[in-house]
């Protein structure tokens, strides 16, 4: 429960992703975090998953509240999106490689815009070339991210911190703990590149709910 979450272990020849500067680290405490549910993946995973993201946010409208789509416009990133659960290791699961442009939603976890917090995850490149959050490490404190629902609402955060963490020193709680308020996590991988191990570490954005229009 460790360790951040490996999308690909891919890598592009000559081209490194952007990685967020140290100005883009939290300057405000964490949110209050909860325990996480049993199954939870473990260090050591044949695909060194974090442990799974708790359980939480209402339930009742999420068929509803589910997110279709993802834009970050300060990067230029817009994607359509799917649900994510859990393998059978109780790992979370990954976009598929084949649709790069494709994010993910933890589907057990909170919908953007409820309060908890929404887990998004995907690939930063594939065999084939970059992928969505190739850009993800250029975001910087107060852009915007925008998803948009199944009930027609958008779901408008603002990003508050920016951080890279090493996979043996990948926070599970801080990143996927719960909160009283609508939060929201993106998440893809980065930290550096090893011919031998993948990649090193996580990028992770953190942002808050701003309004539900």
């Amino acid at each position: 429960m460790i360790i951040g979450i490996a999308l690909l272990n891919s890598g592009l020849r000559g081209e490194t992703a952007p990685q967020p500067s140290a100005a883009q680290a939290h300057a405000a405490p964490s949110p209050q975090v909860f325990a996480t549910p049993r199954g939870a993946g473990a260090p050591g995973s044949v695909r060194q998953t974090a442990g799974a993201p708790p359980l939480n946010g209402p339930t009742g409208s999420r068929s509803l509240s589910a997110p279709v789509g993802l834009r970050i416009p300060a990067i230029g990133v817009e994607a359509p999106m799917m649900k994510l659960g859990l393998d059978a290791d109780g790992a979370l699961e990954v976009p598929p490689v084949d649709r790069p442009n494709l994010a993910g939603w933890y589907a057990d976890g909170a919908a953007p815009g409820e309060p908890g917090t929404a887990i998004v995850a995907g690939h930063v490149d594939t065999p084939t070339g970059r992928a969505v959050f190739y850009p993800l490490g250029a975001v910087t404190k107060g852009n915007t991210v925008e998803i948009t629902r199944r009930d027609g609402r958008t779901a408008m955060f603002a990003v508050y911190a920016v951080e890279v963490y090493s996979k043996s020193e990948f926070p599970s709680r801080k990143v996927y703990g719960s909160s009283a308020d609508p939060q929201l996590r993106i998440i893809t991988c980065g930290g550096g590149y090893s011919k031998d191990t993948g990649y090193l570490g996580n990028v992770v954005v953190y942002a808050r709910l701003t309004s539900l229009n």
